[in-house]
């Protein structure tokens, strides 16, 4: 059974994603009257360096994380899934090239591939999708081409090869359908280091552009105050604390519950 601390975490984000545009939100209005103020009862969560409520632009970088971390993991896993299972059913020297393909990946830090990716295409959340997702697709490909290996002999597999089905539908119906769990689980960890990934970006000024707001922006306007103004670093990152933390528990619940060796045991 799935804890209720992170289920309900992750419900308020999404619905934070997907309500915020209809709320009565002013993340970009200035008020410099109200420059760095501390939570009060006027702005439970405070102001920022522009005077802007912290609890608006939170809502709004909500929505940014929730539908980039989204986003990054479909595309990731449509395309490592298709890449990592054809390499596998196909074998010989194809394997060989998108394994060859893949150790290269690895070889690069994942972030540092990113930053370069984002940076030669410039900064916007469409460019910050696709930089993840050229770093995010490999560890589905190696999983997947993992799982196929294992799979592809299997009986029901052969004789669907004996009555000449086509690759494309043994693949897809035969196949993958068998090593969906891991990959499930393994969707649940990539949101989680997509919502970290987008805030680096972000914070290095290559993610979301202002005014637009994104926790990874939050918190780097909010380094220049730490002293005078603690909360516009801690808000942001006590928020992506709970959002990685939450989804990283589901995820660890959600691959005991589809081990069947554990249930076994």
């Amino acid at each position: 059974m799935l804890p209720a601390f992170p289920i309900i975490i992750v419900v308020v984000w999404a619905l934070l994603a997907i309500l915020g545009p209809v709320l009565p939100l002013q993340p970009d209005e200035i008020n410099l009257e109200k420059i760095l103020h501390g939570p009060n009862s006027e702005a439970w969560l405070g102001h920022d360096d522009l005077g802007r409520p912290i609890w608006d632009r939170l809502v709004v970088g909500a929505k940014t994380s929730f539908f980039v971390a989204f986003g990054v993991m479909f595309i990731s896993l449509l395309i490592g899934t298709t890449i990592g299972s054809v390499s596998a059913y196909v074998g010989g020297w194809v394997d060989q090239l998108i394994v060859r393909i893949i150790d290269i990946f690895l070889a690069v830090p994942g972030i540092l591939l990113a930053i370069a990716l984002a940076g030669i295409m410039g900064p916007g959340i469409e460019n910050v999708v696709i930089a993840l997702s050229v770093v995010g697709w490999v560890g589905y490909a190696r999983l997947a081409r993992a799982q196929v290996l294992t799979v592809k002999h299997r009986d029901h597999v052969t004789a669907a090869i004996s009555l000449g089905t086509p690759p494309t539908r043994i693949i897809s119906r035969h196949l993958i359908p068998l090593i969906s769990a891991p990959l499930i689980v393994e969707a649940t960890f990539g949101i989680a280091g997509a919502v970290i990934a987008e805030a680096s970006l972000s914070f290095l000024g290559l993610g979301v552009q202002p005014p637009a707001a994104s926790w990874g922006s939050m918190i780097r306007d909010g380094t220049s105050y730490m002293l005078v103004a603690p909360h516009m670093v801690i808000v942001p990152g006590i928020a992506m604390m709970l959002i990685v933390l939450a989804i990283n528990l589901l995820g660890d619940r959600l691959r005991d519950a589809l081990d069947v060796r554990s249930k076994k045991s």
